[in-house]
Order: structure tokens, then sequence, then C-alpha cells
């Protein structure tokens, strides 16, 4: 997709985020599930956004990092109560100076890295920040390249009195990529935000897991851990330094 950067998206959206998607989510699993997995912390999020996990979690009593491309974001992020740290900055590849028991990166968020050694890079960045058995925790969902119709998909996502919420996507089977435009139409006009992601499979999440000097210690079928099976649309999975 031409011209876009890794804080476009956080840009386009930040003002809207929490209404589009803040109904979506079940966030008490997502922050049990992490709050365990974290121990006594501290836990850092990659593209952390408007804090919708993170500051939920910090108010559990573990301490949060954060950190995200988008300027915008972090701006609604400090907007709202909560003690959550966030930086700017690009999670392929970040120092913070410090080690955590527990990274994460929920809601797809890791495929914004839209290239392979991208993502081998974030990995690796991630093992650098872990203490010994620290945990780096990943949600995204299963590459499923059947409903693109020539490449191509377009669907209907919600329709209301005064709006219609369109998908519009190109598939690219050899980068493994997808450009796409959430496009919600109402009486006022159009609105556009676009998203571009480079999907992978778990077998190939597995293997940078693997040269990172990370193991696969858990895969689930979402956050209440049902099990992940070839119906799955979506997986959690757990990997331990």
């Amino acid at each position: 997709m031409e011209h876009y950067e890794s804080h476009t998206y956080g840009d386009r959206i930040a003002s809207e985020y929490d209404g589009l998607y803040g109904g979506l989510f079940d966030v008490d699993a997502t922050v049990s599930t992490l709050e365990t997995l974290a121990g006594r912390g501290p836990a850092l999020e990659l593209g952390v956004g408007t804090g919708r996990v993170a500051l939920p979690l910090a108010a559990r009593g573990v301490e949060v990092c954060g950190i995200d491309a988008s300027q915008a974001m972090l701006d609604v992020l400090a907007s709202k109560r909560g003690d959550v740290d966030a930086v700017l900055g690009d999670f392929a590849d970040f120092d913070l100076g410090r080690r955590f028991a527990l990274v994460y990166v929920v809601f797809n968020t890791f495929f914004a890295l839209t290239s392979q050694d991208d993502q081998v890079r974030c990995f690796e960045c991630v093992a650098r920040h872990l203490d010994d058995g620290g945990r780096f925790v990943l949600e995204v969902f299963v590459p499923d390249v059947a409903r693109f119709d020539r490449h191509q998909h377009v669907g209907v996502d919600r329709v209301t009195l005064d709006e219609v919420e369109l998908e519009v996507s190109r598939h690219d089977p050899v980068h493994q990529r997808v450009s796409s435009h959430r496009v919600i139409v109402g009486e006022h006009g159009a609105r556009l935000y676009p998203v571009f992601v480079r999907y992978a499979y778990p077998s190939e999440l597995d293997l940078m897991a693997r040269l990172a000097g990370l193991t696969l210690e858990h895969r689930w079928g979402d956050w209440r851990r049902a099990p992940f099976t070839s119906d799955s649309a979506h997986h959690v999975s757990v990997y331990v330094r």
C-alpha cells in the first residue's frame, strides 16, 4: 500500500478506535490470562494503542509499559486515567534498557509488521527484553486465503439506520500481505481507515520463535484457553524464554 507507514493506521483511527472496536473484545478474559502469565511482572505491550488492554491490566496491580508507532494513539491513552508508561517507537526494533516477565501483542497487531524480516527482528528484540523464563504472547488470526476471490474481498461488517460499514481488501499471496480499507459510509460522507498487514501461519511463527531462542509453551483458540483446533479462526500463542 503506497505511502503507508507504521503509524498510519493509528493516526487515522485513534479518535474513533474505542468506539469502533471497544465492544468486540473479551477484555476480562484477556486481562485475566495476561495477569496470570505476568506473575509479578513487569509486562510490556507491543502496539499499546489506546490502552484497551494495558489499562485494566495495570489496574490489577501489574506494572505495564507500552510502545506504539502512533503518537495519536498514545495521546488518547494519555488522556485516560491509569498508570501505563508508554513510549513512541517501532516495535520491530526497540531498546528499552530493561527486561520483562511478559511481553504481549494482541488483536493481530503483530501482523502490522509488514515484512518477514521485521517480524523476525521483533521476535529477536522481544527475546532480548525477556527475563529468563519470561513469556511472549501473541493473539493473531489464522490466515484464511479462501475468503478471497481473485485476490479480492468485499464484505459488509455492519448496517445501521445511518451507516454502512464495509471491508474492502486485496490479497498478495506471494508476500502474504493484505491491503484493506475499513469504509464507513453515512449521511455525512465516507470515512476510510487503511490497514496493511503481513500474515504468518502458526508454524512460521513457531520457527521465528525458535530462531530467537523461544519455545512454544501453549497455543489456545482464545483467551479463555479453549483448545486450538483446525476450526480455530484465531490463536493465542505463548512462547517462553
